[in-house]
């Protein structure tokens, strides 16, 4: 039972702690392969930085500098997905 109780605790301790996105900014427009997309720049709380892509006129936010994969409807949640 102790031990169940501290694999709870690990595991809401990790998601309290996990890194949150700080500033999202955009950062150029890019043509490649005939498709257009725009390139932002996340700044998360434990210091790192990662790329998001705009795709379809911002109704589509994929993680990553180019590729259409991990994506989603809103921009804060994709942000979310790669800080984590």
């Amino acid at each position: 039972m102790k031990r169940l109780l501290l694999v709870i605790m690990a595991l809401i301790s990790q998601s309290v702690f996990a890194a949150k996105p700080v500033s999202i900014t955009y950062v150029k427009s890019v043509e490649q392969d005939g498709a257009s997309f725009d390139l932002y720049s996340v700044r998360c709380s434990n210091g790192e930085k990662k790329s998001i892509t705009a795709w379809d006129k911002r109704k589509k936010w994929c993680a990553g500098d180019g590729a259409i994969i991990d994506c989603s409807k809103k921009q804060i949640k994709t942000a979310k997905k790669i800080c984590r």
